[in-house]
């Protein structure tokens, strides 16, 4: 018989050894001869990722991308003695991490260096992600820049409700009346408000001194006016000028700035024509009033005054101005999921020292502080609930309505709302380190980063300007050459209408404004989206893998069944495995004694009680010695399992079921089975994930008749068992190669390699950290549901991006051959530039309201 023992090196089971090798029966890692003391993991704490690289300080050869052993390295190439996975040469990169195909830089970890506090970056993303320091213009194309949204920077203060002009930078009482001291909270005003509150002074300035230019312009077609009786034509010329030059180097002075810009830099976009068209305006009719006589006779009147286009120059830039209001109006509405979230934190929390209550503005807690809740109150930070239980409503983080129960041991998140009890919470995660930080880092990524439609869009606009500037200038030729009198006139007029109506400023903003308003949507549904790639991509998924443990099941054991094989009644059995297993902490045990609290069977007092390695548990009641435990167990009894019962316990096994027998001296009274409860959730969303047309494989390190009763009962497309990490991620590696778009679904570090390596990882929120560092997208509630959400929403939002770009081109496809004058011929019509201008507003008017209508979805 063989002597040696074996142990799980993840010490799922605490110091539990195996008689015989194989796989733990909690984790499935392989199990590791004792005595090799060098493989021991110490306490249960999960191996980190790898240090890649030459930073990892090794001696040897080759060491295991999964960190099994800690920084054991091995002087041949072959598998991970713990993991199975293969070995990786030192100072080389784990292909588990670094892939051919493109992927994000995974998220930093929340607290690190790298932090979007205080960034600044172009809407239009013209130099990639790069980042700003300072508020301003892009060098690129000129847009203003956008403050990434970071944690709340909020000065507390603390007032008398009696006594406002009292005012103290901490929590107390008041000096003259005795109340306690509540937060009076000044919220900064955002960059994006700064930004907006300046375009729509130089709006209100533009539309004031615009109008009358406008009227004195058109006063031909006001004849009650009769400002010729007043004042002669030049006059009004020169009052037009003193008006307009304002709007023009006041009000619309950046698009100039911007226009320069992109023309220095050989960049055409819509400022370039805006600049050009606007400038060839103004400058026309400065000419024109200074110095008439400069030109042909074609372009005066009778009494040799030139037409001026000071309200051309000056309406035009005034629609511009309307729509940069709007679009910065916009830009702070796309953001308001990610304000709301910020504000969901209180400013102070109740933190107990010493036995006593003191309030300490939130910024003072630390890790480890014993925090109490009172009811109705927000949760200041991330922890566990050490004392007492709630009821909390995870809506505005989850987006579920359903309050949660939570009691001693569970995890609250702050800035969720407790119920109507009270409890004791540790602080374990503050700062920058909360859910709520992450989520808002998460969702800044997604908003900065590029679609690629986007880049197809940039590339269009690019050749579209330089087309743009080409029929211009072959209008004005044309015109010219072939025009009615006065020609000169008709081909600039016709010239700067092409130039105008054609701006691209709607093709820029179709993309981003969509994925910027979805990802806040995704956020509100709990589905927090790394970079706009993946929103892309999660619309063309076809094959979505998912792990079953902690994914499709609960991921921790539960009461499964139980019945009695004797005199026995079913609740009876249950009692006493309960009763005898309330003495351990084993995790199936745990189990069993939840589930018999659950349905109400009382636990009962047990003697003696002896923990039986390998084999389960025993104690005395009423005097006769009682077991539970497997089949070893029931050999130590000397009892013996009958034909009927061994068949029983063989149907319980292959649908996945762990069972124990109960044995009362040397009778087999009962059994008693556990199992990997399968959520709620899992069977609707997996379903209306086929009706999508995603085919459903699960991918698991369980054993094959848990695999195959899970796969028979949820329908599932295919699934493989027994799965170590590196089968997963050659799984997916096989799918892609087939030409699948493959999404992968996980919530563990053995599922981080198959995650990077996947077109789309999903990891689910209640997961691990390097789980959800390796995914693109991240589901806070952890359940398959949250993948349906995703997958419906990123449609909304790739439909949505397309719906923008017709709106951006279908003005310019109509307009344009309309503003050269082709109708002119037929018809007699011509497009004004100042109408031309109002259709270039209008589209991306359009634009902005069909984006917006995301946030209603």
């Amino acid at each position: 018989m063989d002597s040696k023992k074996y142990y799980c090196p993840m010490k799922c089971e605490g110091e539990k050894e195996y008689d015989s090798p194989g796989n733990c029966p909690v984790c499935h890692m392989k199990l590791v001869l004792v005595g090799n003391e060098s493989q021991r993991h110490h306490g249960n704490d999960l191996p980190p990722l790898p240090e890649i690289g030459p930073s990892a300080k090794h001696h040897g050869g080759y060491y295991c991308p999964m960190k099994c052993e800690g920084d054991k390295t091995y002087d041949e190439p072959g598998n991970c003695p713990v993991c199975n996975m293969h070995l990786v040469p030192v100072g080389e990169e784990s292909t588990h991490h670094v892939h051919e195909h493109e992927h994000p830089a995974p998220l930093p970890e929340i607290g690190s260096a790298k932090r979007s506090s205080g960034e600044y970056y172009c809407p239009m993303h013209c130099e990639g992600d790069k980042t700003y320091d300072k508020p301003g213009d892009c060098p690129v194309c000129g847009m203003h820049l956008q403050k990434a949204e970071a944690a709340p920077s909020r000065k507390t203060t603390y007032t008398c409700p009696m006594h406002p002009e009292v005012k103290k930078d901490r929590p107390g009482t008041c000096p003259k009346c005795g109340m306690d001291l509540v937060p009076e909270t000044v919220e900064e005003t955002s960059e994006e408000e700064k930004v907006y509150r300046k375009m729509l002074k130089k709006f209100r300035i533009a539309v004031i001194l615009t109008v009358p230019v406008f009227v004195l312009a058109m006063s031909e077609f006001f004849s009650f006016l009769q400002l010729e009786a007043i004042a002669s034509k030049k006059v009004w010329g020169w009052v037009q000028f003193i008006l307009a030059t304002p709007v023009v180097f006041y009000s619309g002075w950046s698009f100039f700035i911007r226009g320069w810009s992109s023309i220095r830099r050989w960049a055409p976009n819509m400022w370039t024509l805006i600049s050009i068209g606007v400038g060839a305006a103004y400058l026309f009719s400065v000419l024109a009033l200074i110095t008439p006589e400069i030109f042909p006779t074609q372009f005066t009147d009778a009494d040799g005054n030139v037409h001026l286009y000071f309200e051309a120059a000056a309406v035009i830039l005034t629609l511009v101005l309307l729509g940069q209001v709007l679009e910065s109006r916009a830009h702070s509405k796309t953001n308001s999921a990610i304000k709301a979230l910020l504000n969901l934190v209180p400013p102070v929390a109740r933190i107990i020292r010493n036995g006593n209550e003191e309030e300490i503005p939130l910024e003072d807690v630390q890790v480890d502080d014993t925090l109490r809740l009172k009811p109705g109150e927000k949760i200041p930070v991330d922890g566990t609930i050490t004392s007492g239980s709630g009821t909390i409503d995870e809506s505005m983080i989850t987006g579920e309505p359903i309050p949660v129960e939570k009691a001693v041991g569970d995890k609250v998140t702050g800035g969720t709302i407790n119920g109507q009890t009270s409890f004791e919470m540790k602080a374990e995660k503050v700062g920058s380190d909360t859910l709520l930080a992450q989520i808002i880092e998460m969702v800044n990524e997604a908003s900065r980063s590029r679609a690629p439609i986007q880049k197809l869009a940039d590339v269009v606009a690019k050749y579209f300007v330089q087309i743009v500037i080409a029929i211009a200038l072959i209008t004005f030729f044309i015109w010219a050459v072939w025009g009615p009198q006065p020609a000169y006139v008709y081909a600039f007029v016709n010239a700067v209408s092409v130039l105008i109506i054609a701006c691209p400023c709607a093709l820029g903003l179709a993309t981003p404004m969509s994925i910027m308003v979805g990802t806040g949507r995704m956020a509100q549904s709990g589905v927090l989206v790394k970079d706009a790639r993946a929103i892309e991509q999660m619309n063309k998924v076809d094959t979505l893998i998912i792990d079953k443990t902690g994914t499709i099941t609960v991921g921790k054991p539960s009461l499964k069944g139980y019945r009695s094989f004797g005199d026995m009644s079913d609740e009876e059995v249950l009692q006493l495995a309960a009763s005898i297993d309330n003495n351990s902490e084993h995790p199936v045990a745990n189990a069993i004694v939840n589930g018999a609290k659950e349905i109400g069977v009382p636990i009962i007092k047990v003697k003696d009680f002896e923990s039986v390695t390998g084999k389960g548990v025993q104690a005395y009641y009423n005097d006769k010695k009682a077991g539970l435990g497997n089949h070893r167990l029931v050999e130590d009894f000397s009892a013996e399992i009958t034909d009927e019962q061994k068949t029983l316990v063989e149907v319980w096994q292959t649908t996945g079921q762990t069972v124990m027998y109960l044995i009362i001296e040397n009778t087999v009274e009962g059994v008693v089975s556990v199992a990997d409860k399968i959520k709620e959730t899992s069977a609707q969303a997996i379903k209306n994930l086929q009706k999508m047309g995603i085919k459903v494989h699960m991918l698991t390190g369980d054993n094959k008749f848990t695999a195959k009763a899970v796969a028979d009962e949820l329908s599932l497309d295919g699934y493989k068992a027994e799965c170590l990490p590196d089968d997963k991620h050659e799984s997916v590696k096989e799918l892609q190669e087939a030409g699948k778009v493959v999404a992968m679904a996980g919530d563990g570090i053995n599922d981080a390699p198959a995650l990077a390596q996947a077109d789309i990882g999903i990891a689910m929120g209640t997961g691990t950290g390097i789980a959800m560092q390796s995914a693109e997208v991240t589901l806070i509630k952890g359940d398959l549901n949250g993948i349906e959400r995703a997958r419906s929403l990123s449609f909304k939002v790739m439909k949505n991006i397309k719906q923008n770009l017709f709106f951006a081109f279908v003005y310019n496809a109509l307009g344009v051959p309309i503003a050269t004058g082709i109708l002119y011929p037929i018809f007699g019509i011509l497009l004004s530039p100042m109408i031309a201008a109002a259709a270039m507003s209008f589209s991306s008017v359009s634009v902005i309201t069909n984006a917006l209508r995301l946030r209603g979805s």
